[in-house]
């Protein structure tokens, strides 16, 4: 056997075991990369022999991108990005990067901020013309929202909880702790861009002194101490204590009765299964959030996120932690598969078919975000297993006790 066939073979091999335990994974991989370097010295004769540059780094972490699965065909537009890819803005404060519709332009519904504010460090006041849905990564933050009615909204946010912020809404974000924190932030926008919002730095920057002194009754003096330039993300101290802050501001009088935070990963899972588990955050056990719903997942080792696809609108995923491969489908018989690792920003167009498996020793655990009202999906295991059977075995060839086999309830993640 040729060594490029032998290649062929551990990933057919590879991409025909939907669940991998931690030794199988390691052994595919530790023959795939072994024989993709002695088939690009021996196989020069093989159609998809590469004797040229390599960039093995990359490959390594995407081997299902440069020897796809056989069942992959065709191309549906880019279905993967990194955040590691995106150019890091770092500040005084902290850091921020981000991935748009410039950087996945299939990505036309929602776009995606990843920020890191040291503890004390201020995302300065601002707003924009987006929603804004936030997941808390590391640390804790105070964060605070201003209603059109006055009230205004303070709350403190742990690993795993969320903010929703309307669009056009004033609100500020500040690390606290011994060691700040850090977030992922995501628009309904998919052009949005983090560098281009409305700043109070910045505006009074460039408003006429005068106007200033008018607007605030201020004095000349004190109008010449504002900002010249944006301040963005910034060091200052640490706040109060969470109490202090909303009584200074008027206490129970101004108090914003919206909830604009919610205990995402704290929350009992919408659904759990011997795979894994799924929690859906969406308007209707969080009603702020309007316009973009969640679903936090975890797959455990040789378990998968199952056929399914949603009919509300496209899917943009951040993967937090594991590793995972993703095919996505899409008519006329296309399908790409990629591989994703911590960072990782995965996209699937509305309505099309896909899974997420996971390919490694560790929990896989990943946001998948949409833009609408309410988390919908379609499970193909449901779907077949509400049908008729003579129907199911016209199209699929499969007989009674086969069919039987199929899980009749939506799993959400499974396992076998």
């Amino acid at each position: 056997m040729s060594d490029i066939k032998k290649v062929a073979s551990v990933m057919d091999e590879f991409s025909r075991r939907s669940f991998l335990g931690a030794g199988s994974v390691a052994l595919a991989t530790a023959a795939f990369s072994g024989l993709t370097v002695h088939a690009q010295q021996q196989g020069k004769n093989d159609p998809a022999s590469n004797p040229g540059q390599e960039n093995d780094l990359l490959l390594r972490e995407n081997p299902n991108s440069n020897m796809p699965p056989a069942t992959d065909k065709g191309a549906i537009g880019p279905i993967w990005y990194s955040f590691d890819l995106a150019h890091k803005r770092i500040e005084k404060g902290g850091w921020t990067h981000e991935v748009t519709q410039r950087e996945l332009p299939p990505s036309t519904d929602l776009a995606g901020v990843n920020m890191r504010l040291t503890a004390g460090s201020f995302r300065e006041l601002h707003w924009h013309t987006a929603d804004e849905w936030a997941f808390m990564l590391y640390g804790s933050a105070r964060v605070t929202v201003l209603n059109p009615d006055g009230t205004v909204f303070i709350d403190d946010v742990n690993k795993g909880d969320l903010w929703y912020f309307p669009a056009g809404l004033p609100h500020s974000i500040q690390g606290l702790g011994q060691d700040g924190c850090e977030f992922l932030l995501v628009f309904d926008e998919g052009h949005f861009s983090e560098d281009n919002t409305f700043l109070v730095s910045e505006w009074v920057a460039h408003t006429p002194p005068e106007v200033l002194a008018k607007n605030f009754n201020l004095s000349p003096e004190e109008v010449a101490k504002l900002p010249k330039d944006e301040l963005y993300i910034f060091p200052a101290d640490l706040p109060k204590s969470l109490v202090e802050d909303r009584a200074s501001v008027g206490g129970k009088s101004v108090e914003a009765q919206q909830q604009y935070t919610f205990k995402m990963e704290a929350m009992a899972p919408t659904k759990k299964t011997a795979g894994g588990e799924v929690r859906v955050v969406d308007s209707r056990n969080f009603p702020a959030s309007k316009n973009i719903a969640a679903g936090l997942v975890m797959v455990k080792p040789g378990g998968m996120r199952e056929l399914h696809w949603h009919p509300n609108a496209s899917e943009w995923q951040f993967y937090i932690a594991g590793k995972g491969r993703m095919t996505v489908f899409m008519p006329t018989g296309r399908a790409r598969t990629m591989d994703f690792n911590a960072n990782d920003v995965g996209f699937v167009p509305a309505v099309a078919g896909h899974y997420i498996e996971n390919t490694g020793d560790t929990d896989l655990v990943f946001l998948e975000m949409f833009k609408t009202q309410e988390f919908q999906d379609i499970s193909l295991n449901n779907w077949i297993r509400r049908l008729p059977p003579e129907m199911v075995t016209a199209h699929l060839n499969l007989d009674a006790a086969s069919i039987r086999k199929i899980p009749a309830e939506k799993q959400e993640v499974l396992i076998r």
